[in-house]
């Protein structure tokens, strides 16, 4: 493989990653947006999203398959190859952890809700999507601050996260809240771990710059 070729190869593979982001985006997106509106035919279609994820994951992980198979790459090439592969398996996660919530709120649709906790709860969203497209860009940028800074962010979902299982713990006492209530905790615990695996990136995004793999401070509990 010639070397442009092979520098252009390398190019499609973190176009690919960020393509795969956006559909990743769209599905944290739609899952938030129909647990806000209690929307069940959005659900369906952020359900949906979960096979065109897998797919762009496979995809990516066939192009590296490839890449490897025609060239070794140097150092860096090979650290920004490793990089995309371990980001896009952090979003196809977040990817199943959008459906699950999706899957949720669908089944929850009919059940007595507590405004104020799913209002809780959309603001976790909110800013969990907001995480992971920072850290899509500050891969994109080789931002290491920028992927450092989604530690405080995470932090913030942590506190929203244990103020949603207080506040469902409180309701337990009526009984026909305490399904949607146990549901609820589901769905915080897969928006807590949206914010995670986008700190992991933040992690991928170092290493790809600096050469040495550290776990931020503090990145998950």
């Amino acid at each position: 493989m010639a070397r442009v070729e092979y520098q252009a190869s390398l190019e499609a593979l973190e176009a690919d990653l960020q393509e795969q982001g956006g559909v990743v985006l769209r599905a944290v997106a739609g899952a938030i947006n129909a647990l806000e509106t209690q929307d069940v035919e959005l659900c369906d279609e952020v359900i949906a999203f979960d096979d065109e994820i897998d797919d762009r994951y496979h995809r990516i992980e066939r192009s590296i398959g490839e890449l490897l198979a025609q060239q070794a790459p140097v150092a860096t090439d090979l650290r920004l190859v490793l990089a995309v592969l371990h980001s896009s398996i952090h979003l196809e996660r977040i990817g199943d952890q959008s459906v699950t919530v999706a899957k949720l709120t669908k089944l929850s649709a009919a059940l007595e809700q507590h405004t104020e906790l799913v209002e809780g709860l959309c603001e976790m969203g909110t800013r969990a999507a907001e995480m992971v497209r920072r850290a899509l860009d500050s891969f994109a940028a080789r931002d290491v601050d920028g992927a450092r800074e989604l530690v405080d962010l995470d932090e913030l979902i942590d506190r929203t996260n244990r103020a949603v299982v207080d506040k469902v713990l409180a309701m337990s006492a009526s009984p026909g809240m305490q399904e949607w209530g146990m549901r609820m905790i589901v769905v915080a615990r897969c928006i807590e771990r949206i914010g995670d695996n986008a700190v992991d990136i933040g992690e991928q995004t170092e290493y790809l710059v600096t050469g040495e793999f550290h776990e931020f401070s503090d990145a998950s509990h």
